[in-house]
């Protein structure tokens, strides 16, 4: 039978295959294509002959050609045929797929879609065909019913498409059935719904599927729908990583994981190529996704960034076409999180409204951590990342050219905290990732080298930490560091320093690089450049300082510790105790020519020797030897000769002007140090083994120093030719050298009182010293003397991190310094008060106990600026009653509140005080230490509450006419209220009072006086006052400002779809209320200062700018409102009694305000004129002054047109009129009055006809004239 239908089939006429077909039964028929499809034998020819038999024309062949056609579907999708039989069928299907009239088409459409959604299909490979029938289904002329009417081929098709969307997709065949969509020409809104459903599917997919489904999606994307494609796959794995997340973070679910994260990783790592190589193909991909995370920043950045996201955007910079981009998206990104941090952590208002949630730097690392899993396409843009955000947020020069010092302080600020954060992106990824390490490494030292100029610091505590964490693998690495010695003699000495330290864990484990930079050193030694000697010096100590001789004391004081390895190393190395001894001593015998240089360097080597001795205590002996035979050249060894020192040796003169060449108060002060450590640590050593021998030098020394000591004691200034008669000028050659002089004797004085306190081993409890002791306390100088050297400490910590001194680069022993100090500090302060010192003694300069209040305060300063995580220690060491005991339960805010309560009370006291004996400087350092000790204290503490309290009733009870103490104690009451609320309230107070004290604009009315604060006087009210409430409101405007930006972002958002935006919508209403009761607040707060008679100068020119910025910032709700009236929202009653609000309140008065501001600077420059002709320089002055003065003016009344002409726009939007409380702005409406203009001109005239005999300076008086007549003009209406 198959025989006879191919060969029937081969005539050129079909008629007898037709007969021949319709004389079988249809089963006949199947069966033997089953038969012959399963045999594989050619069931091709045989399908062909069977379509050729049965035209469309006739009806009986239709229905066979579309029978046959059902049939040969399933038999494909049974599985019983061989796959070369299976493809042939399926392609001579989609051949004669386009011969098929439309209801055929439609109902083999329906056939697949009862397919899928019943999940029939077994293997999916007839969905092939599919496409073909869709494609031959639109391409139908003819109108087509469906039951409800008639409908054209590519409507039905439409139709088809959303039935099948709609249906039941079984998992295994979404993928399929997602690659088939893309071979259908397809609508736009076809494409939407088929990625809807491709979307929705994903949840139900197993991990593994989820590539290749993408790929086919992104596919799918070209022809549409690429933001929502970018969306859903974003939005799912953000959601997925939340999911693994949470169940990461319970310890009891780490075994029940629903996803490994292994795997997890890698399946995002494959979507992320497929997504980058699309994007590679299709530009518009790349630009859609840059915009939908661009709209995203405005409002909720968290809702689209996520660590994917980032993931995804570091890929793409590999893309040329969108590297920039990137960058600049993700530096915006992290900044803009930083700043919102900021913004959130200093106010109690935004904290309540807003919930900070995960911070994009923690999604950045949390990238660098996932890269771990192959993600190599994301590595190199992790590491430009992290250079970029290094460049451009690093620390910056200043103008004096030094740098700004990164303390922990300023590293809270959002631009120091994502150099930070590059920082430790490129600190991670070196950690993770071996490809990048010496492309990492390159970089850092480029930098050091090629930026030397500018301030590298952060680039080399990365280099350090980078060091730190693997010594042994950066020895591949040696070359690029040993090449960068070669530029050590070119580099500042700071940044020499820095390199040094940072490189010399590597030293001990590379024998290669320490005699690359012993070699580098000795060459810089001779350098004729001052730095690249200081450099020389500086490198030998610190090789001195880490290569322990043989027998050398353990130290506890090292600064940099060696890891395990490191140490394992250097055991098994050639490079042992007796190598680094012989080293050692080469390179002390090296650092004996420095001893002939300029002072600079000597001082480096003297400063640098105790801490050799503290952690190398084998050189102890070539040490002091080397200090012994230095003092004897300027030693008189003769016991009765004075002076002891030979002050003129220590200058050297060079033609006309004299230089010091040895700082001998540096090496007296380096011999004691080493004396005392020597005593201390080595001589109980030697005594319990009977070793004597090499203590000649100690002798010799001690004697010396005993020797200078009396014999200092019986000098008088005449021994150093120095006398009051001296001429100490620094213009002369004699003066110059008297000041090196002096300051030559002042420093042994200093050292010799160290040097005798140290070996005397002076403390308070020792009975014996009591009667010494007693003298010292009973001199008053001696004392202030003290107290002055700790204070310049303090400061040199302050202002560098570190003091001179030994233990000073430690910062263990800096800190129990610090702590000692304050306590002493502190309980002279407290206990011997100001007043009562002064009442007893007027002596010249500060009290001694007004010097410990200024180093408490900067100590206090210093504490949480340096040892942030130390407080609770510090405070601990202040509290003499402490038991230890007690540690953990007592807080920070408990011990802070103890200390504040002592500084409460000084503050009372002071102010108890009669107003003239009123101590002003001392009160504001009080301010300043109750402001750095409330920042100790928890916001949300009673404590907090109890100090916001009592600082709010100081400030309504004392009526003090200090400003400086007004302006310092009303801070402090801001910097405390906005941790507890908004101070919006406060504001209205202040304002009130302001007005009530300086009067109103109308000099006919009365203010009443309101008395909410007895600070707020005629003195202080303005500028004090008004500018601190002025400066308090632009604070309150930026963070509203920051709220209605979130809002926007939000909104735009929002409005993809009505139904979105109207649910979407109630959650804003909160954050909205308190939008609108801030800006209303702060409009009754400027209501009352315009109409205020303010004095020229700061305050109006500040108000003006506030203004303009408060109508901006309504503009900018209004602008969101026009933004909601989009959706079916309305606008709330809150916002029209606002508006209502600023038209009654406001508006009206910021023009009488305008008038009042021009009048005034008219009479000001009126004045000047009268009171001055003679000197046009002057009056050229005041008008200069006005101009600079009505400048915000414009603004003013540009801000609040645009604020009219958007209101205009809401109430056409809304439906409400809004422009009802609004009145015309008169006094813009410029309207000549004759009789004004009148008088005017003739005064004018008067004033022309009496200049006239002045001749010689009439010309210059015409100009400020005619400026004068112009600014008069203006506010004639």
């Amino acid at each position: 039978m198959d025989q006879k239908i191919i060969s029937l089939a081969a005539e050129k006429t079909a008629d007898k295959l037709q007969k021949f077909l319709q004389s079988l039964k249809e089963d006949d028929l199947t069966n033997l294509l089953q038969n012959q499809a399963v045999k594989g034998k050619a069931a091709g020819a045989l399908l062909r002959g069977i379509f050729k038999g049965s035209p469309c024309s006739e009806e009986a062949g239709a229905l066979r050609r579309h029978k046959i056609y059902t049939f040969c579907i399933q038999l494909v999708e049974s599985g019983d045929l061989q796959k070369e039989v299976a493809s042939e069928i399926i392609g001579l299907l989609m051949l004669e797929a386009h011969n098929f009239p439309g209801p055929f088409l439609v109902e083999l459409v329906n056939e697949f879609i009862d397919a899928v959604r019943e999940g029939s299909l077994v293997n999916g490979k007839s969905l092939e065909l599919l496409p073909i029938i869709l494609t031959a289904l639109a391409a139908k002329k003819e109108n087509l019913t469906d039951g409800k009417g008639e409908l054209s081929g590519e409507e039905y098709k439409k139709q088809l498409i959303n039935t099948l969307c709609s249906g039941r997709w079984d998992q295994q065949y979404v993928i399929q059935l997602t690659s088939m969509f893309k071979d259908v020409p397809l609508s736009a809104e076809e494409v939407e719904f088929v990625t809807e459903k491709v979307l929705k599917m994903f949840p139900k997919l197993n991990l593994q599927e989820i590539p290749p489904l993408v790929y086919q999606l992104l596919i799918l994307s070209s022809k549409g729908s690429r933001k929502r494609v970018l969306e859903g796959i974003i939005a799912f794995f953000n959601e997925l990583d939340k999911q693994h997340n949470e169940e990461q973070s319970g310890d009891e679910l780490l075994d029940l994981l629903t996803v490994p994260s292994g795997e997890l990783r890698h399946v995002e790592g494959t979507i992320i190529l497929h997504i980058v190589f699309a994007i590679k193909l299709d530009r518009d991909l790349g630009r859609e996704l840059l915009k939908h995370l661009k709209t995203g920043q405005q409002g909720d950045p968290n809702k689209n960034l996520c660590p994917f996201t980032i993931a995804l955007l570091l890929s793409v910079t590999r893309i040329r076409r969108f590297e920039e981009q990137v960058f600049d998206l993700l530096k915006t990104s992290v900044v803009k999180s930083f700043k919102d941090l900021h913004l959130l952590q200093g106010s109690k208002f935004l904290q309540n409204l807003v919930s900070h949630k995960s911070c994009v730097s923690a999604m950045i690392l949390e990238v660098v951590k996932n890269s771990v899993h192959s993600w190599d396409h994301v590595t190199q843009g992790l590491v430009e990342l992290g250079f970029i955000l290094m460049d451009s947020y690093g620390p910056k020069k200043i103008l004096e050219g030094k740098a700004v010092e990164i303390s922990s302080s300023l590293s809270r600020m959002p631009v120091h905290q994502a150099c930070k954060l590059g920082a430790s992106i490129l600190l991670e990824t070196f950690k993770i990732h071996e490809m990048v390490r010496q492309e990492i490494l390159e970089q850092v030292l480029n930098r050091v080298v090629t930026k030397a100029s500018s301030p590298i610091s952060h680039f080399l505590e990365l280099l350090s930490s980078i060091i730190v964490y693997a010594p042994l693998v950066l020895q591949s690495c040696s070359s690029k560091i040993t090449e960068t010695f070669d530029y050590l003699s070119f580099l500042p000495f700071q940044t020499v320093q820095g390199l040094l330290k940072a490189v010399q864990p590597l030293l001990k484990v590379s024998m290669s690089m320490r005699d690359s930079l012993i070699l580098v050193l000795r060459k810089a030694m001779f350098a004729s450049q001052l730095d690249a000697r200081k450099s020389a010096v500086a490198g030998f100590l610190l090789l001195l300082k880490n290569f322990k001789v043989l027998g050398s004391l353990s130290s506890s004081q090292c600064s940099q510790s060696i890891g395990v390895t490191q140490v394992h190393v250097d055991v098994h190395s050639r490079y042992g105790s007796v190598a680094n001894e012989t080293l050692c001593l080469e390179i002390i015998d090296s650092l004996r020519r420095c001893l002939g240089q300029q002072a600079d360097v000597r001082i480096m080597l003297y400063e640098g020797f105790y801490d050799v001795l503290r952690r190398n205590s084998q050189l102890s002996n070539s040490v002091m030897q080397t200090l012994l035979s230095q003092l004897k050249q300027f030693y008189e060894p003769k016991p009765d000769l004075l002076p002891p020192l030979k002050l003129e040796a220590c200058l050297v003169a060079q033609g006309d002007q004299s230089f010091l060449q040895e700082p001998l108060a540096h090496l007296l002060c380096c011999i004691q140090h080493c004396l005392a450590w020597y005593k201390r640590r080595v001589m109980p050593l030697q005594q319990e083994e009977e070793e004597e021998e090499e203590e000649g030098f100690y002798q010799d020394l001690n004697d010396m120093l005993d020797s200078i000591t009396n014999r200092m004691i019986k000098s008088e200034l005449e021994d150093f030719e120095l006398d009051k008669s001296s001429d100490f000028s620094q213009t002369t050659d004699t003066g110059i050298r008297n000041n090196l002089c002096a300051l030559l004797v002042m420093g042994v004085y200093e050292t010799l009182i160290e040097y005798n306190f140290s070996i005397s081993n002076f403390r308070d409890s020792t009975p014996s010293h009591e009667e010494s002791l007693s003298v010292l306390r009973s001199s008053n100088e001696f004392m202030r003397y003290t107290v002055s050297v700790a204070l310049q400490k303090v400061q040199q910590l302050k202002e560098t991190g570190h003091v001179s001194g030994p233990d000073g680069q430690n910062p263990d022993k800096v800190f129990q310094n610090l702590c000692d100090i304050t306590r002493v500090l502190l309980w002279r302060y407290t206990s011997i008060p100001t007043s009562v010192e002064e009442s007893g003694k007027k002596e010249k300069g500060k009290s001694i106990s007004l010097l410990c209040l200024e180093g408490l305060q900067k100590i206090f300063d210093v504490v949480q600026q340096f040892y942030q995580p130390r407080i609770r220690q510090f405070l601990r060491a202040l509290d003499v009653t402490d038991n230890e005991g007690e540690e953990a339960e007592v807080s920070v805010t408990q011990r802070a509140t103890f200390q504040t309560r002592q500084f409460q009370r000084c503050l009372l006291n002071l102010l108890s005080s009669q107003e003239e004996d009123f101590n002003s400087k001392e009160a504001l350092l009080v301010i300043s230490v109750l402001s750095s000790l409330s920042k100790l204290l928890e916001p949300s503490s009673q404590q907090f509450l109890q100090m916001l309290s009592w600082t709010s009733k100081i400030c309504k009870e004392n009526s003090l006419e200090d400003a400086s103490f007004c302006k310092g104690v009303m801070n402090l009451l801001f910097s405390l209220h906005v941790l507890y609320k908004s101070p919006v309230s406060l504001l209205r107070d202040l304002s009130q009072d302001i007005h009530g004290e300086l009067g109103d604009i109308d000099e006919d009315i009365e203010v009443e006086k309101t008395n909410h604060f007895a600070m707020v006087n005629l003195r202080t009210a303005a500028p004090t006052v008004c500018l601190v409430a002025l400066s308090q409101a632009e604070k309150v405007l930026e963070e509203v400002d920051w709220l209605i930006t979130k809002l926007k972002g939000q909104v735009s958002q929002e409005i993809i779809s009505e139904e979105a935006s109207s649910q979407a919508a109630l959650p804003n209403q909160p954050i909205e209320k308190a939008i609108i009761i801030q800006l209303g607040t702060l409009l009754t707060f400027f209501h009352e200062l315009v109409q205020t008679a303010l004095p020229s100068g700061s305050c109006v020119d500040t108000l003006l700018k506030d203004l303009c910025k408060m109508y901006t910032i309504l503009t900018a709700l209004v602008k969101y409102y026009l933004q909601v009236c989009r959706s079916s929202r309305g606008i709330p009653k809150n916002m029209e009694k606002l508006v209502k609000l600023s038209g009654s309140h406001l508006t009206p008065l910021c023009y009488s305000f305008i008038c009042y501001v021009q009048n005034k600077k008219s009479d000001n420059l009126k004045s000047a004129g009268e009171k001055k002709k003679e000197k046009t320089a002057a009056v050229a002055t005041a008008m200069a002054k006005v101009l600079r003065e009505t400048k915000p003016i414009p603004n003013l009344i540009f801000a609040i047109e645009q604020y009219e002409k958007f209101l205009i726009h809401l109430s056409k939007r809304s439906k409400v009129n809004l422009m009802q409380h609004m009145k015309l702005s008169t006094s813009r409406d410029f309207k000549i009055k004759g009789n004004i203009l009148d008088m005017v001109l003739q005064e004018e005239e008067e004033e022309e006809n009496q200049e006239g005999t002045a001749s010689e300076h009439g010309g210059q008086n015409e100009e400020p004239a005619k400026k004068k007549r112009k600014k008069e003009m203006k506010c004639l209406s």
